[in-house]
């Protein structure tokens, strides 16, 4: 049977949309660059999705075959709060070079100039020349949990075999 404004009894009233609430983001944090030297090149991006900023030679260098090199970027940075960067190898002079990169780690509190140590696995010099991309360095969240001494660890499935004990 129908109501007398023409609507079916028992309907569900119509309900006031919820009202908008404005949602304010934080400022996305800053990774802070200083250039120490007009060859510095800012660190940027390959993509939109690159999870690396690439880091850039500010000078000549030749990292000898089977050798290293320490190259300079003549950049200096303040990472966020909470965070580190990682100086981590480039693809593409890996699997084509045979570039890797050494440890590099950059805290919240270094402020001193980036480096990157560059390893040469191949038979032959490498040349570096100021502008060329040389490696990545990637922003990544960090722990600082308490260190507590104990007499006991938790057992686990994986126990105290390490390197390689669960398989190639």
């Amino acid at each position: 049977m129908a109501a007398s404004n023409g609507t079916a009894t028992g309907s569900v009233q119509e309900q006031e949309p919820a009202p908008k609430v404005a949602m304010l983001s934080p400022a996305p944090p800053l990774l802070k660059v200083k250039k120490l030297s007009t060859n510095a090149v800012l660190p940027t991006r390959g993509s939109a999705l690159a999870a690396g900023y690439d880091l850039s030679s500010a000078v000549d260098t030749v990292v000898p075959a089977r050798g290293k090199a320490l190259v300079p970027t003549d950049l200096s940075v303040a990472v966020p709060e909470g965070t580190y960067a990682r100086i981590a190898p480039r693809s593409g002079l890996a699997l084509k070079h045979s570039i890797d990169v050494g440890a590099g780690v950059v805290d919240a509190d270094y402020r001193g100039p980036v480096g990157v140590i560059l390893f040469n696995h191949s038979d032959a010099d490498f040349d570096v020349r100021p502008g060329d991309r040389i490696a990545q360095l990637i922003v990544e969240r960090i722990a600082t949990p308490e260190v507590a001494e104990v007499e006991d660890l938790d057992a686990t499935v994986g126990g105290e075999g390490g390197f390689g004990s669960t398989g190639m």
